[in-house]
């Protein structure tokens, strides 16, 4: 089940039970700041040097978010992708703010 790791950062996924991902290689992780910022750790190295691979993950996760959003808030699927597209686009053409790399800018995926 899904919950909060003991000892982990608040509001932290538990996946520890989740053994599917047995072998898999983290790429992504996204924290929210109550009515704040967000913030997003990428390492792109588990997906390799195509970037193309990254938009196709991002669609996959959009796609899981408006399923998890309609069983959360009741609303359909499409109503819940629709909202999160509508966001998505408004951060495209208005972003508010700008990202900071944390890693070394000269690390290379090779």
């Amino acid at each position: 089940m899904l919950g909060t790791k003991k000892g982990g950062r608040e509001g932290e996924i538990d996946v520890s039970g989740l053994d599917f991902l047995d072998g898999s290689l983290e790429f992504a992780r996204f924290w929210s700041e109550p009515e704040g910022e967000q913030t997003f750790i990428i390492e792109p190295r588990a997906l390799g040097a195509d970037p193309f691979l990254f938009g196709m993950a991002m669609v996959d996760a959009l796609r899981h978010a408006a399923i998890a959003y309609s069983r959360a808030v009741n609303i359909s699927e499409g109503q819940a992708l629709a909202r999160i597209m509508e966001g998505f686009q408004a951060e495209l053409e208005n972003p508010t703010d700008e990202p900071k790399p944390l890693a070394d800018p000269d690390e290379s995926i090779n």
